[in-house]
């Protein structure tokens, strides 16, 4: 997949694997709203209720506690409508007015309009720490006998498919119900069981999952190949409806006074979190040392 189309392509795959799903055509996502159709007296959130690190019904997700910590702000209590983040998600939740803002969403996204960007994460490697050095790059000469697990149609399978390894891939699928499968997390637990070697994940549910696996895990940054236009980091922001341009300013504005809140919360989740220019924010203790050659 080269080219305009491979863009596209994996552009599309990289929201759907974030959990952002499209429902409805870009024509009527972009007709704007009458007027500002907010609550006034809640900060009504349209979240996935079995989803972490992002969200769940226990409010123990970093989209949670970012919620929170705005509503807060805003003297509002959180109200929360519940959906799983499939097909539909966005049509069923914000497009039909129930709730008034999805906390994280790909900027850019055609079916919401965009605040800025709260943060900037990456796709990563995943490896058991006990095999630094042997499956923690897909350029290692191990990688040709290494089982890679992978998300189907998410941007790593860009390199992977360049080093004609796709005949290793184990796959898991990318549009699921989150209330029965969670396939990145199932990912780090066929890592951890030695049932794959490598895992190639958004970050976000990565290093959360990783945090908590009883075996020692680390990861390692991908980087897009030189020449390709599949990136691999993606710039996060929240959705709202269009039209509703005093609702973006708040929130807009409540990013930009709670960013060093926001940071901790993602940080203490293992999010890797990247600068403007891509460089790691967060780096774990391996890649402080010099590990990892993804």
């Amino acid at each position: 997949m080269t080219g305009s189309g491979a863009k596209r392509r994996s552009f599309l795959a990289a929201g759907l694997a974030l959990g952002l799903s499209v429902a409805v055509g870009p024509a009527a996502a972009r007709d704007p709203s009458k007027g500002e159709l907010r609550s006034q007296v809640a900060f009504r959130v349209c979240a996935d209720p079995d989803n972490l690190p992002f969200s769940n019904e226990r409010g123990e997700g970093f989209e949670n506690k970012i919620a929170e910590l705005f509503a807060q702000s805003l003297g509002l209590p959180v109200h929360y409508v519940w959906h799983p983040q499939t097909l539909g998600f966005v049509r069923n939740t914000l497009g039909s007015q129930l709730c008034d803002v999805i906390m994280a969403i790909n900027a850019g996204h055609e079916l919401v309009q965009n605040t800025r960007f709260y943060y900037r994460s990456t796709y990563v490697l995943v490896y058991r720490a006990k095999d630094r050095g042997t499956f923690d790059s897909l350029d290692s000469p191990m990688a040709a006998v290494a089982r890679i697990g992978l998300v189907a149609n998410t941007p790593p399978a860009v390199l992977v498919e360049r080093r004609g390894l796709i005949g290793n891939v184990v796959s898991y699928n990318l549009v699921v119900d989150t209330r029965v499968e969670h396939p990145a997390r199932q990912a780090i637990e066929d890592l951890a069981a030695g049932r794959i070697d490598m895992a190639l994940l958004w970050g976000p549910i990565a290093g959360y999952w990783a945090q908590r696996s009883p075996v020692p895990l680390e990861w390692v940054p991908l980087r897009s190949d030189p020449g390709l236009t599949t990136p691999m980091d993606f710039r996060i922001s929240m959705g709202v409806r269009y039209g509703e341009t005093e609702w973006l300013d708040t929130l807009n504005r409540l990013i930009r006074e709670k960013q060093k809140d926001i940071d901790r919360i993602l940080a203490e989740y293992g999010v890797p979190l990247l600068d403007t220019r891509g460089r790691l924010l967060n780096p774990p203790p391996w890649l402080k040392a010099g590990a990892g050659r993804s």
